[in-house]
């Protein structure tokens, strides 16, 4: 795919979505790290269900340690793997207020050494919460890069490089949500909904479907 090509589709998916927004409700940092460490292996729509309780009570990372173990899983026992990630929350709870301020670091490496937060975590909170222009791979994104031949890779951080490299500036920023939501809800796994894409005719799908196949 030619960078006139991109360029063109990042400009639509713009167009109809000027700016785009987490679907992951938050109102600070540290509720949407909290929020995106629930949501490996979850759906954005179970841990907005459970962070919508948690945060009336606990909002902060001394507040959620006041919890502790038991009173934290009350809250996301509706969600996979809730006493790993109850665990793991903890612990960054703890780290934050001894390392950090209790506030949310802003680099990298600060936010890869938080327990369960793993390079897409880390890539989602520089973006949404501090603005950065990074781009996080999970398997919508993963899927769409390759489906459309934006950025094909063989593995998240593959396709990840290649967005970085490929993806024009000036679209960067909300190239990450742009992805998302077009896999979550057009470019779906089963059978994409492609007579209703905006970028159907720069794709380069070879097995699109028509609107008697979706």
């Amino acid at each position: 795919m030619n960078s006139a090509k991109r360029a063109e589709i990042f400009r639509r998916l713009r167009r109809a979505n000027p700016k785009p927004r987490s679907e992951l409700e938050h109102n600070t940092p540290f509720e949407l790290l909290v929020a995106v460490v629930l949501s490996a292996q979850a759906t954005d729509k179970s841990v907005n269900i459970a962070t919508r309780e948690l945060f009336k009570k606990a909002r902060t990372p001394a507040e959620i340690l006041a919890l502790e173990q038991s009173g934290l899983e009350q809250y996301i026992k509706s969600i996979g793997l809730y006493r790993t990630k109850a665990k793991n929350i903890l612990e960054t709870c703890r780290i934050l207020i001894k390392e950090h301020g209790g506030e949310v670091p802003r680099t990298r490496e600060a936010l890869e050494a938080l327990p369960g937060v793993g390079r897409k975590t880390a890539n989602v909170i520089l973006n949404v919460a501090f603005g950065q222009p990074t781009i996080a791979v999970d398997t919508h994104i993963f899927r769409v890069s390759n489906r459309t031949k934006i950025a094909p890779g063989t593995d998240p951080l593959e396709v990840e490089q290649r967005l970085l490299k490929f993806v024009p500036d000036e679209f960067k920023l909300h190239a990450h949500h742009w992805l998302i939501l077009h896999g979550r809800y057009v470019c779906v796994a089963r059978k994409p909904h492609c007579p209703a894409c905006v970028i159907r005719d720069l794709c380069e799908y070879p097995q699109k479907t028509r609107d008697e196949d979706v």
